[in-house]
């Protein structure tokens, strides 16, 4: 057993999405404790989307204990993403920040250019950045929000996979965040939820097609996980019992999530590509 943090959790509320680590109660543990490397990454180039905080936080930590450069690209979380780049740095690396709203078509070569200039090549591409909001009827999504969603989620990641694959080699990853919710979508996610489908159905064929150059691409799925986005997003009492409906009746760490975007970016992981890794407390994916 562990002793994570475990619901009730206390109340709270965040008025501004896609949210900010500080604030939250009990604070998200995105390894930085914990987190031993062993020179898997060493001297390979990644960006990750969403690393600000939460799940990209964590990633972002692990790749630069086991060696890798990493951009950070973010929203406008400029507080949280500074604190990952100290975390990245303190491990010895370098840490390039890129800001920008994911629904701009232009963003994906914008942080595809940052990171050429920085590090000289690709060789993982981590996309992790996601929009969610709540709601109770398919009458309150707008046209705009739904398309929002699917820019950010699903669109921005076939412009970054697209301006990325020029430079990257054989031998490299990429690793989509799916969710648990593109296999039992939650209702008040839709637009969400239908994103997560498109972008495992996107991973395994992407796979297929990248295949003959020797490039991966693989998805994780998270169950409910203590980011800023949940209290940013959900109810007040959805946030209280977060987690509280899986078999391990908590919600999952950043932390937690961290060591499987570790093994699908390194050279161990040569023979898993089309994969969905499922990390969601004890829900099976079918």
């Amino acid at each position: 057993m562990t002793s994570k943090p475990t619901p009730p959790m206390p109340e709270q509320r965040q008025e501004n999405v896609p949210g900010r680590t500080e604030p939250m109660s009990p604070q998200p543990d995105h390894g930085e404790n914990s987190y031993q490397g062993h020179g898997r990454l060493s001297g390979k180039a990644a960006i990750i989307t969403g690393a600000d905080s939460g799940i990209g936080r964590a990633v972002a930590i692990a790749f630069a204990r086991e060696g890798a450069d990493v951009l950070i690209a973010y929203f406008n979380e400029h507080d949280d993403a500074r604190e990952t780049a100290r975390w990245v740095e303190k491990a010895g690396q370098k840490a390039v920040l890129v800001a920008g709203d994911l629904a701009d078509r232009n963003q994906a070569r914008a942080i595809v250019d940052r990171a050429v200039g920085a590090f000289g090549r690709i060789d993982v591409l981590v996309n992790n950045a996601a929009h969610q909001m709540n709601f109770e009827s398919v009458e309150e999504i707008t046209d705009d929000e739904w398309d929002r969603t699917f820019d950010i989620n699903i669109g921005a990641m076939f412009r970054l996979v697209k301006a990325a694959l020029p430079h990257m080699k054989s031998g490299g990853a990429i690793i989509n965040t799916t969710s648990v919710n593109a296999d039992k979508p939650r209702p008040t996610l839709l637009p969400y939820a239908t994103t997560k489908g498109a972008i495992q159905n996107f991973t395994g064929g992407l796979a297929q097609l990248l295949a003959d150059r020797g490039i991966r691409s693989n998805c994780v799925a998270p169950g409910p996980i203590w980011t800023p986005l949940i209290p940013a997003t959900l109810p007040p009492d959805n946030v209280k019992e977060f987690g509280k409906q899986t078999p391990m009746q908590r919600p999952g760490q950043p932390a937690e999530l961290a060591p499987v975007y570790v093994m699908l970016a390194s050279d161990e992981a040569s023979y898993i590509s089309g994969a969905t890794v499922a990390v969601t407390g004890g829900v099976p994916i079918i």
